[in-house]
């Protein structure tokens, strides 16, 4: 088990393990970066040079009062207009089930970056399973508390999903870690298994 994790931060703070994973002095561009924090984390600790692209215009400026590089717009249209190799890592955190056509997304990251790292939420979580089952609505928790109508989770995917995209299009999977009730772990043994009681994911892959 990996003990960067810590539940009094909440399960979206997984900055920390983000952090880790990438290396010193690196040239990053972190999509949908919110308010900046991934990325001031980055500038601090792993003295990262590198630019994030936000959406939306206030949490823009937040990133931007942090002393960030900023582009403000949507985040594939920037993508595209990146050379291939110009960054060291491509960051896409929490986003990726939101965005309008993830396998472009990723494409475009593993093309841009000499590594890309991805993290979701895992719809195969066996909470999510059982309260789909048990309630017959759709799931809610602390890592998912939108309601069907307001949610920006438009592309739901599972840990297992992740690995058959990766296989069809010969994407390689450089690391992962898998995270479950505020910790985490480096697998369960096997993909169905890590399905089945991942809650978030992280991987780290490249063409």
């Amino acid at each position: 088990m990996i003990n960067h994790y810590n539940e009094s931060k909440g399960l979206h703070l997984n900055y920390s393990i983000i952090t880790d994973l990438i290396e010193k002095n690196s040239k990053v561009l972190d999509l949908g970066c919110g308010e900046g924090t991934l990325l001031k984390m980055l500038t601090d600790e792993k003295n990262c040079s590198g630019v994030g692209i936000e959406i939306d215009q206030k949490n823009a400026i937040k990133s931007i009062e942090k002393g960030l590089s900023i582009i403000q717009g949507d985040l594939l249209e920037w993508l595209q207009t990146f050379a291939d190799n110009e960054y060291d890592y491509v960051i896409l955190n929490q986003t990726l089930q939101s965005t309008q056509k993830p396998d472009i997304v990723i494409q475009e990251m593993i093309r841009t970056g000499k590594k890309a790292v991805i993290s979701f939420p895992n719809f195969g979580y066996w909470r999510i399973r059982a309260y789909l089952c048990l309630q017959g609505k759709m799931p809610k928790s602390n890592i998912l508390p939108f309601e069907w109508y307001d949610t920006p989770n438009i592309h739901l995917l599972t840990v297992k999903d992740i690995f058959e995209f990766c296989k069809q299009r010969n994407i390689k999977i450089l690391d992962s870690i898998y995270m479950k009730r505020a910790k985490a772990f480096k697998n369960f043994f096997t993909v169905t298994m890590t399905n089945l009681f991942t809650e978030e994911a992280i991987f780290v892959i490249s063409k």
